[in-house]
């Protein structure tokens, strides 16, 4: 998943090569480059840790800083800096994605960021180098590289979360990206209950008997098909939290009785 630091450092020239496209030349922007895929949930996390942490990085990094250069960063002795090592639970995705940060002074990368807005997702292809290179070098299959910035992947993500019968979370997950201090809830039965404000996630945590009193029971459900149906909405909390985790959005149980109103207890 990471190649080491002189590779990593050959494949930023090659980055940065394709972004020139959309950069003007004497433009004073620093290219800092990972050199390890992740997935894209790696990057879609509340305070955006992992672009957080490059850019902190190559500020850091020696050599001049009044006009434009690359940082790369790569394996040592095969480790990355723990804060950018990729997840080992979260390999064999269809996508994967290199994180890449280009900074400089406001008045600079305002314009080349707007304008990195409107063409990237449409016009961003990667060359065929970096393409190639990138395969040679993680000895991966690359059928389709391409560049993105974190609203095309944020927009992209969207329609996947819809495509896997999620669209219900994904409103959730976006709010605690770009609005954490916002309020958010689920109650579209049957799907669990959530409730997400001033940067937490409360989720709705019933028996049977206070599940169906809640009214979270699918329409017409037959005294028969109420323990299939329930063990279906205990399945679906797991797979909720077990998503929110991977965003690093973490879920408080909260449990709720029989007789109380679990949108209240939410609210506690």
């Amino acid at each position: 998943m990471a190649m080491d630091q002189v590779h990593a450092a050959e494949l930023a020239v090659l980055v940065a090569a394709d972004l020139g496209r959309f950069v003007p030349a004497d433009a004073p922007l620093q290219l800092a480059l990972l050199g390890a895929h992740v997935d894209p949930v790696e990057l879609l996390r509340p305070g955006w840790p992992l672009h957080s942490t490059l850019a902190e990085l190559a500020v850091r990094a020696p050599g001049a800083r009044d006009g434009a250069r690359v940082i790369a960063f790569g394996c040592h002795d095969r480790k990355l800096p723990e804060p950018l090592t990729p997840d080992a639970d979260l390999v064999g995705g269809p996508l994967r994605l290199l994180p890449w940060v280009l900074s400089g002074p406001r008045e600079v990368i305002a314009p080349v960021a707007e304008h990195l807005e409107a063409q990237l997702l449409e016009t961003g292809m990667a060359g065929a180098a970096t393409a190639l290179y990138a395969q040679q070098r993680f000895a991966a299959k690359v059928e389709h590289a391409r560049y993105l910035t974190l609203h095309d992947l944020v927009a992209m993500m969207a329609l996947q979360y819809e495509h896997a019968n999620l669209a219900e979370l994904w409103p959730l997950i976006e709010a605690a990206l770009f609005e954490p201090d916002a309020e958010r809830v689920i109650d579209a039965a049957p799907e669990p209950l959530l409730r997400m404000a001033d940067g937490q996630v409360r989720m709705a945590m019933l028996d049977i008997d206070a599940w169906a009193d809640a009214g979270l029971a699918p329409e017409h459900t037959t005294p028969e098909q109420l323990a299939g149906n329930y063990a279906a909405f205990c399945m679906r909390q797991r797979q909720f939290e077990a998503l929110l985790g991977a965003h690093r959005i973490t879920v408080e149980p909260i449990p709720c009785r029989v007789g109380t109103d679990p949108r209240e207890v939410l609210r506690r």
